[in-house]
């Protein structure tokens, strides 16, 4: 490979998220239930990964989180329309009332052209869903 080249990847599609305490089975239960993630492999109480069609999601019990050694701002859940954006607000608005969960934007039209919302997720992390029409399927 010369300067400058890279080894080809197939993008961004594994996202792990550390959960400290109760927050985990709540945040386990919201993903398989909720957003309708599958269980692809559960190797101990601890951990869990769950993926929906190409992406993968790893939920790790720890003891405490140290907000300090993770930058992660949100985990992004990309849809094929802005009207599927709409679908999945009004579907987190129903699954609120049996999870703890918390709108931080409604719905919006970005500049960019994309559309997206923010909530965050039963331990806190904040979630977004998103249409960005310049992606191909």
């Amino acid at each position: 490979m010369t300067a400058g080249q890279h080894p080809p990847t197939l993008g961004l599609r594994h996202v792990a998220v550390s959960i400290a305490g109760a927050g985990f089975d709540a945040c386990a239960r919201f993903y398989r239930d909720g957003m309708g993630m599958r269980v692809d492999w559960e190797p101990d109480p601890d951990n869990l990964y769950l993926s929906y069609g190409p992406d993968n999601l790893a939920l790790h019990r720890v003891a405490e989180i140290d907000h300090r050694v993770s930058a992660l701002d949100h985990l992004g859940f990309v849809t094929a329309t802005a009207d599927d954006v709409r679908a999945w607000y009004a579907h987190i608005l129903a699954l609120m009332p049996a999870h703890t969960l918390e709108i931080v934007q409604p719905p919006k039209l970005h500049r960019d052209g994309a559309t997206s919302f923010y909530f965050r997720d039963p331990a806190g992390n904040q979630v977004q869903i998103i249409h960005i029409p310049s992606l191909q399927a």
